[in-house]
């Protein structure tokens, strides 16, 4: 069975997760990519060919002349809608076209959920640098939050506390962004968490999730997931609602929300597996083969009734992160450790030597830390001695 694998740069959901997985699976695989030297360089035993992936006419086209496809898969978010686009072109199981649009649209999920009456948030979009004046007239409710309609990784994500620093953070982000579109919405007060679900379309398992701790305001860095075994049902169930309301269903899913007042809502819907090595760790955590469930939906096989994912372990992930543009001129090499009784995993994200800006994102990450264990003060012990015991030098 030949499966077409959509992506942009190599990521370790793919060259850990997704790639091992189809070739347990048997699957032949293709790479098709517009950064085909990137991917080349971590994984040259896979077949990789260069294609204009952000155009899914362009990615019809290029399978088209290729051996006819059993599954189209990707786990980008740039790329969700173009993977469905094709995948509804030849015929193939995958997830809904306009459900994919609706989830990476930012804006257009807001609406959508406000629409059905799942959630109304107070929202606005800045579609160029001319409209950014028109801001200060507008009843914006402070503190409210600017993001790229379609951005990931918490980039250009950033909390304003008045009109006129509203105005400034747009202009900026947009100087910078030339053609991108902006969200101004309310600020959405709570205990910022994720939860996990893989479906095929009539079944949906929910696998957990994550209670996430971001950098002090103005910006939005993650710099700790912990694992929860199961939200309060309550809370899940209004989750899973709005996911409903979404159409979210088929594959995997990765949603972020928050809780106030024993209240749940989406902050996005990120329409494919979680990424930071998450998956990874999930995949060990719950002891199942979690990529080729992924995979086999796409496959058109439906899921187990039961996943027997074990729900009796404890776990967290760390990122250290430049807080300063520079070079790193030390920190810690791969490592795997067993300290009582916790595994400990940390691999680099960034080699010594390199240079880098500050983005106040994800990409500011210098390496993570993926720890499990039977409970979580044991978990949690390990890894503050752990990162104690380690160093990260930037010089500017």
């Amino acid at each position: 069975m030949r499966m077409y694998l959509l992506a942009h740069n190599p990521t370790d959901s793919v060259t850990e997760g997704f790639l091992p997985a189809a070739a347990r699976l048997g699957l032949d695989v293709t790479v098709l990519t517009d950064q085909p030297d990137a991917h080349r360089r971590v994984y040259p035993e896979t077949e990789i060919l260069e294609c204009d992936v952000r155009d899914f006419r362009s990615v019809v086209t290029r399978i088209s002349t290729l051996p006819r496809p059993d599954a189209v898969f990707t786990n980008s978010d740039h790329l969700q809608t173009q993977a469905a686009l094709a995948a509804d072109y030849f015929g193939l199981p995958g997830k809904d076209w306009r459900v994919t649009l609706r989830t990476k649209d930012k804006a257009e999920m807001r609406r959508h959920l406000a629409s059905v009456g799942a959630d109304t948030v107070w929202s606005t979009e800045v579609t160029d640098a001319a409209a950014v004046a028109d801001l200060a007239a507008l009843d914006v409710p402070y503190p409210c939050v600017v993001k790229p309609r379609e951005g990931v990784a918490s980039e250009d994500v950033v909390r304003v506390e008045s009109a006129g620093e509203l105005v400034a953070r747009c202009a900026e982000i947009l100087g910078r962004r030339s053609g991108a579109a902006l969200v101004v919405e309310e600020y959405l007060p709570g205990e910022l968490h994720t939860l996990e679900t893989l479906g095929d379309g009539h079944v949906r398992h929910v696998l957990g999730g994550f209670h996430t701790l971001v950098s002090p305001p103005p910006y939005f860095i993650e710099e700790r997931l912990t694992f929860v075994a199961a939200h309060p049902e309550p809370v899940a169930a209004q989750v899973l609602a709005q996911l409903d309301a979404l159409g979210v269903g088929f594959g995997a899913c990765h949603t972020e929300f928050v809780v106030h007042e024993g209240r749940a809502r989406i902050i996005e819907v990120n329409y494919r597996a979680i990424g930071d090595q998450c998956d990874l760790l999930l995949a060990r955590l719950l002891e199942i083969p979690l990529f080729e469930h992924i995979l086999r939906t796409h496959l058109g096989e439906p899921l187990p009734a039961e996943l027997g994912a074990r729900r009796d372990r404890a776990a967290r992930l760390d990122y250290p992160y430049a807080e300063s543009a520079g070079t790193l001129t030390a920190a810690p090499a791969a490592t795997e450790l067993d300290v009582d009784g916790v595994r400990l995993t940390y691999r680099p994200l960034r080699a010594v030597g390199e240079w880098h800006e500050v983005y106040r994102t994800n990409r500011d990450y210098l390496g993570v830390l993926r720890a499990t264990g039977t409970d979580q003060e044991t978990v949690d012990n390990a890894v503050a001695g752990f990162l104690a015991g380690q160093r990260w030098e930037i010089q500017p």
